[in-house]
């Protein structure tokens, strides 16, 4: 995969940054990039666990958490879930958990921050509806790039 500040190059009229926010990374996988299919829930990661239990085909799951940290919408069983099923990597506009073993699972995980307390679980959530994340509308079958510079979207896949 090229750079996020390559393709920002290369495809100028094509990208869209998120911008605004101080993404962490969490996952072993450091840049990765995919097709997106999206969930938007507050606290409660019910389709989260519902869609890394899919096969993922190198698609990057996009989770609106609505960028609370009191609760962790990913961690380390459902990371390796993911990677087990062919996900890229998992963004998340909120909290993640269990950094130090995710550190070691082939997948890439962004988040806003870490905490300890799970999330709740009472079947809440969204999938595959538009979400806005820094400023960017997210929808389903976008393309997501994400490294050390940045995240970035585009209607299509880029090289």
């Amino acid at each position: 995969m090229n750079s996020t500040p390559d393709l920002c190059d290369t495809h100028p009229e094509d990208v869209r940054v998120v911008i605004g926010l101080q993404w962490q990374s969490f996952g072993q996988r450091k840049a990765f990039g995919g097709s997106v299919t999206t969930v938007k829930c507050h606290e409660d990661n019910s389709r989260v666990k519902e869609l890394v239990n899919t096969p993922g085909e190198g698609r990057v799951l996009v989770v609106d958490g609505g960028g609370s940290l009191r609760h962790a919408l990913i961690g380390d069983l459902l990371a390796a879930k993911a990677r087990d099923n062919g996900w890229a990597g998992v963004v998340i506009h909120g909290a993640c958990r269990d950094v130090e073993v995710l550190a070691d699972i082939d997948i890439g995980v962004l988040a806003l921050g870490s905490v300890p307390i799970k999330s709740v679980r009472n079947g809440e959530g969204r999938i595959d509806v538009p979400v806005t994340i820094g400023g960017v509308i997210i929808r389903p079958g976008n393309h997501l790039y994400a490294d050390a510079n940045g995240v970035i979207v585009a209607d299509r896949a880029l090289t």
